[in-house]
């Protein structure tokens, strides 16, 4: 799967690269679902011996057993499967914790994966420049509810309900960074009932 393209937006959209090897004393790579596959097409041109210094964090979501066993044959130095993300922030918050300068960081899946593990690694102060994305898999967003503040995962339709306060949430492209999350208001406001059908924009 290559990674996607997005359509020119305003500047808060997150903007994503593709993944390449640095030097580094350190490198942590940490993806979800088909983010396996940035890591592993990195892989390929990688200098020898990057891996003896790097630890891979994965969160298979949906594609199970897929990409596991090609992610261990890199035999990195650590390898870790969570089960979501949430599960897996407080073992990434107590790497981030023992870093010592000189880690390169490489973020690769969905946005959502994406955007909180960068808030992760920014405040625990590694600099921007230690850090790559790449997008791939899923399109689908995590929105804040700009009213009630609840976040909402995966949302693939415009508009959205929200899963909180039950607002139907019009999507829009700006993004938190301090979230990690892209802002939905409400779409009936000014006439309330008023809700148009809901399409399938992301996947």
């Amino acid at each position: 799967m290559t990674n996607s393209v997005f359509e020119p937006s305003i500047k808060s959209r997150p903007v994503y690269g593709t993944l390449a090897a640095r030097p580094g004393k350190a490198h942590l790579m940490i993806a979800d679902a088909e983010g396996a596959e940035a890591i592993l097409d990195m892989a390929q041109t990688a200098p020898e011996g990057l891996f003896t210094k790097t630890q891979i964090m994965f969160i298979p979501k949906a594609t199970g057993d897929t990409y596991v066993r090609q992610l261990q044959a890199l035999k990195p130095a650590q390898f870790y499967v969570g089960p979501s993300y949430n599960a897996s922030v407080s073992r990434l918050q107590r790497v981030l914790k023992d870093a010592h300068m000189g880690l390169q960081i490489y973020l690769a899946g969905t946005e959502g994966l994406i955007g909180q593990a960068m808030f992760e690694a920014v405040s625990a102060g590694i600099p921007h420049t230690a850090l790559q994305t790449e997008h791939r898999g899923s399109t689908a967003r995590r929105m804040q509810c700009v009213h009630c503040k609840g976040i909402t995962e995966d949302v693939t339709t415009d508009p959205f309900q929200c899963a909180h306060c039950g607002l139907h949430l019009f999507v829009r492209d700006h993004y938190s960074r301090r979230i990690a999350a892209f802002q939905g208001v409400r779409i009936d406001a000014e006439d309330p009932g008023n809700v148009p059908i809901p399409v399938e924009r992301f996947k």
